[in-house]
């Protein structure tokens, strides 16, 4: 009898030792990802460099400076929401490994042929697999819930990532002509005299053209940002934040309408020196600002939906 009961202590030992070691461990698990969060860092600080290089020196990704800290701030709110220690999914870790991978080997085999890539282009992949393997990371290190619970923050961070010169352009063209439509279209309305020649207005005593300047890419990128971030910390239902995400697009081919239409008025009723006027040269922020107020109209009216949703379930 004491033998059997020996063998019954011993057997309920052995999971409960096995417990605690994969409790400890899950626990240590943030420090490796601290670790090899680090030594990445170390391991692409040259292109980091030129990063940061390019946001102080580029109007279009000064914001890729404060992405980072948005991120950071988007964890520590969600700090009480941290789940008990789980295991990793590993296998899961693989995706953005293979894809940082992938970005690095295209970046570094177009350097070594002599591509006509500009250096926006190779940094632009540099910078993917340094998200990507900053993903793999922190999937492989820390819990499926813990990353359940940050996976916005983390997936954030793609945003440090500058636009391929194709997708750039390709964002600028459509904004431009975009604009132009809406602009001939608002001149028309308001019976102004004006003849169209796809992006130059003839108007009375002035031609403008609709430059690519005129796209607005980085108000607009601006505003996707600001409306993700609205998105994920105000809202809840899915549809309700592809609704607000997908508002910019309108909304910034408006804001860039207004602002063409307010400086063709200006050069046919004031004078034809208005095209060099601080409002043309330097109004973006002024329009930029009135762009946020309908996007926060149509956030608090998704915001009041939701609540009333709430209730009534």
């Amino acid at each position: 009898m004491r033998r059997g009961l020996n063998r019954g202590s011993k057997n309920e030992v052995v999971p409960g030792v096995l417990c605690n070691v994969r409790e400890l461990f899950t626990l240590i698990m943030p420090r490796f990802f601290l670790v090899f969060t680090l030594g990445l860092i170390a391991s692409f600080s040259l292109p980091l460099y030129q990063l940061i290089h390019l946001a102080m020196g580029t109007d279009l990704y000064s914001h890729v400076l404060i992405i980072p800290f948005i991120s950071v701030y988007l964890i520590w709110l969600r700090r009480t929401d941290l789940p008990a220690p789980s295991v990793p999914n590993r296998l899961l870790a693989l995706v953005p490994l293979f894809m940082g991978l992938i970005a690095l080997g295209v970046s570094w085999v177009t350097v070594d042929v002599g591509s006509s890539l500009t250096q926006e282009d190779i940094l632009s992949g540099e910078i993917f697999a340094f998200v990507m393997f900053f993903l793999t990371g922190a999937i492989f290190f820390l819990g499926r819930n813990t990353i359940k619970t940050f996976v916005f923050p983390f997936v954030f961070l793609l945003f440090i990532v500058p636009l391929p010169s194709f997708l750039r352009i390709g964002i600028e063209t459509f904004f431009q002509y975009a604009s132009a439509d809406v602009s001939y279209l608002f001149l028309k309305l308001s019976g102004t005299p004006i003849f169209r020649e796809c992006l130059i207005f003839r108007l009375p005593g002035i031609d403008l053209e609709v430059a690519p300047e005129c796209s607005g890419i980085r108000s607009s990128l601006v505003l996707f940002i600001v409306s993700l971030v609205a998105s994920n910390l105000f809202l809840r239902s899915i549809w309700r934040r592809v609704l607000l995400v997908l508002f910019i697009i309108p909304l910034a081919v408006l804001r860039n309408s207004l602002r063409i239409f307010v400086i063709a008025q200006l050069c046919v009723q004031v004078g034809p020196e208005m095209i060099d006027s601080p409002l043309h040269k330097s109004g973006g922020p002024v329009f930029f600002a009135l762009s946020l107020i309908p996007l926060f109209f149509l956030l608090f009216f998704l915001v009041k939906s939701e609540q009333k949703r709430s209730v009534t379930d």
